[in-house]
């Protein structure tokens, strides 16, 4: 019953917040610079939230999340550009096709662990990144020039199923199983969790996700190129989940939203801007090693507050 009476509470609390940013949009109160922000915001959520499932959950090291971003960008964009869809199902054709795109790379890398699969992961996000950068139909190394269709109505709503399936998905059983596997594989895999299957579905799922951003990333600009999913984006995601805590959503999301405000507002001094990130980074990761979050949700705040609250009503 709290779970529920928490879900519902969650959701009415982001269709509000919802709600007010699109009307201080319609009203012309939130310039397009700011709109914008909430935007790269919304998918910088997405990317981490999607990556999060692969390393937080499932205990799986990989550093080549921004070629399923890739992925689901130019696909999408071919999709609106040359075959002319429809903006959601060229969002939906980008996600399947980095999904199965995370199925080529998961079945036969997944084998692997720690240092070796994060080699390849990143690997074949260079391969994906090249395999564009040579490919004149999506305009090779000059890029290709994308229709701005994301908006914020867009953005929300796929960040808040984003979301709302992989908290579903963590709570399940087979939530469960991942972390279990991330816990101890060999003892999951002695209590007969089918472990090879559980890290390429959650390697699959974070990849369709992360397929989504790059759709919504793609139409967000003008223009795409390759130079744009290089390896230090994939560092730059895979910073919002370590930032936020390992194992915590609610970090994840945090972390990103943070950064990217950070990152934003750092655009005006080019020269100290990676200074101060980097700062920023070192200090966070010297007072706080486990992260912003640890493994804690902010749900787990509330229930003691709620907790503590009660017990005093009681005493009274």
């Amino acid at each position: 019953m709290k779970k529920a009476k928490g879900f519902w509470l969650s959701i009415i609390l982001s269709l509000v917040v919802y709600g007010v940013v699109q009307f201080l949009i319609n009203s012309g109160s939130l310039n397009p610079f700011y709109a914008n922000t909430l935007i790269f915001i919304a998918i910088n959520i997405i990317l981490a939230v999607s990556l999060h499932l692969v390393i937080g959950i499932t205990g799986q090291f990989s550093i080549g999340h921004a070629g399923f971003l890739a992925v689901g960008a130019y696909i999408s964009a071919i999709c609106t550009m040359k075959l002319e869809f429809p903006f959601i199902a060229a969002l939906i054709v980008g996600g399947v096709v980095a999904a199965v795109a995370g199925l080529m790379v998961g079945i036969p890398s997944l084998r692997l662990k720690g240092d070796y699969l994060a080699i390849a992961t990143l690997g074949f996000a260079e391969i994906i990144r090249i395999v564009f950068l040579n490919i004149d139909y999506v305009g090779g190394a000059a890029g290709m020039q994308v229709s701005h269709l994301t908006d914020w109505t867009y953005a929300f709503i796929c960040l808040l199923i984003t979301i709302l399936v992989i908290v579903n998905f963590t709570n399940s059983r087979h939530g469960r199983a991942c972390i279990a596997i991330r816990e101890n594989e060999i003892a999951a895999d002695a209590m007969g969790i089918n472990t090879t299957y559980y890290k390429v579905a959650a390697f699959a799922l974070g990849s369709f996700f992360a397929g989504i951003a790059g759709g919504l990333y793609a139409h967000n600009f003008y223009i795409i190129q390759p130079t744009n999913f290089g390896f230090l984006k994939s560092f730059d995601i895979l910073i919002f989940v370590v930032l936020g805590g390992l194992g915590s959503l609610s970090g994840a999301v945090i972390s990103a939203i943070l950064l990217t405000i950070v990152s934003t507002f750092l655009q005006d001094y080019p020269e100290t801007r990676m200074i101060i990130y980097s700062l920023v980074l070192v200090i966070v990761m010297l007072y706080r090693p486990q992260g912003l979050m640890g493994t804690k949700e902010i749900t787990d705040y509330f229930g003691k507050w709620t907790n503590a609250k009660g017990g005093n009503s009681y005493g009274k």
